[in-house]
């Protein structure tokens, strides 16, 4: 959808990654958290797994925030951290681990999947799916 002309993400959208993600969750026995926010970080859509740590809700939500603010991946930050780049620690809003990718449409950035629970790579795997949920329209 549009609004003046600059695509948006919509809760239907939100809600068709979060379905996306929640099935790769599935397939992998992983329990985690899924939040979806728009283009000004602030949070669209929440899931929690009932089996999933409350701890991973705020992580969740604070990695999509980061995917939108920084316009990249988490997993960027975190890979800065692990080649010894530590500022990326004081960075306000940093989350150094992978699980948050930003979401585009038309190559316009319109909101972040956030993913929380497990191993951080298995989040970014995640993640992934979710994003690819909205690549393919």
């Amino acid at each position: 959808m549009t609004a003046a002309g600059k695509p948006i993400l919509t809760l239907a959208d939100a809600r068709r990654i979060a379905a996306a993600a929640e099935a790769e969750a599935h397939r992998n026995n992983w329990g985690v958290v899924i939040a979806v926010v728009d283009d000004g970080g602030h949070l669209l859509y929440l899931q929690r797994s009932h089996d999933t740590q409350f701890g991973s809700v705020e992580t969740a939500i604070q990695k999509a925030h980061a995917a939108v603010a920084f316009q990249r991946p988490t997993k960027a930050s975190e890979d800065a951290v692990l080649s010894g780049r530590l500022i990326h620690l004081a960075l306000p809003g940093v989350i150094p681990a992978e699980g948050g990718v930003p979401l585009e449409i038309g190559g316009i950035i319109v909101g972040g999947l956030g993913i929380s629970g497990v191993r951080s790579f298995q989040d970014g795997q995640i993640a992934a799916a979710g994003a690819a949920a909205l690549a393919r329209d």
